[in-house]
């Protein structure tokens, strides 16, 4: 059976009770306060699939597994696409500005990271530094020259923007592809791997 969950979906239904019994204190309130859980790139038995828990600081990650058979609501990142809210903050800012730029290009486009959570979740997830992390589908080839031309827009926006594309064989940073690296750091369930063309990742450099 395919798994339709994807790195950056936001899942709820989680309970303490399917918690590790070694798991810290802010993780098991993070669960009972109803907060989502991240699906993460790791290999998982049947059945289960990688989440990561967020806490209230950056440093509070926790990674575990949910039963598929617990998941009661998903929210993807380019569902959050268009959800608003109403905080002046560098990264509100930055999405505002670049929604209709990404609308326009024709790809789908999503918000992940602190953005994603809190738009998804309501929980304050946003500082007055945060990055603004985002996701491109791109089941094929991006040029270089167009992400060349990408990052130029990300780059003025009103923080850091960080964009991962989303290949059938893992994730890439824009940034990376966009430089001059011959290879560029792909990731995916099974790890990271450095290669010529996320599109085609058999291609590896030696």
């Amino acid at each position: 059976m395919v798994n339709t969950f994807l790195a950056h979906d936001l899942l709820w239904g989680m309970t303490p009770e399917q918690l590790p019994a070694q798991a810290p204190a802010w993780v098991i309130e993070s669960i009972s306060a109803g907060q989502p859980v991240v699906v993460r790139r790791a290999l998982s038995t049947p059945g289960f699939i990688a989440v990561g828990v967020r806490g209230r600081l950056r440093e509070q990650r926790y990674a575990t597994v949910m039963a598929v058979d617990a998941v009661q609501r998903r929210v993807t990142p380019e569902a959050l696409c268009h959800v608003s809210i109403d905080r002046d903050l560098p990264a509100v800012q930055a999405l505002n500005q670049l929604r209709p730029l990404l609308d326009g290009c024709g790809w789908v486009w999503g918000v992940s990271g602190s953005a994603g959570f809190e738009l998804a979740s309501g929980g304050v997830a946003l500082h007055e530094g945060s990055d603004l992390d985002l996701i491109l589908r791109t089941p094929q080839v991006l040029e270089r020259l167009v992400a060349q031309e990408l990052l130029k827009i990300l780059d003025r926006a009103k923080c850091q923007v960080d964009m991962q594309l989303q290949t059938p064989f893992g994730a890439v940073a824009l940034r990376e592809w966009a430089g001059p690296a011959r290879r560029v750091l792909l990731k995916n369930a099974r790890g990271a791997c450095l290669v010529i063309d996320p599109w085609n990742p058999q291609e590896q450099a030696a």
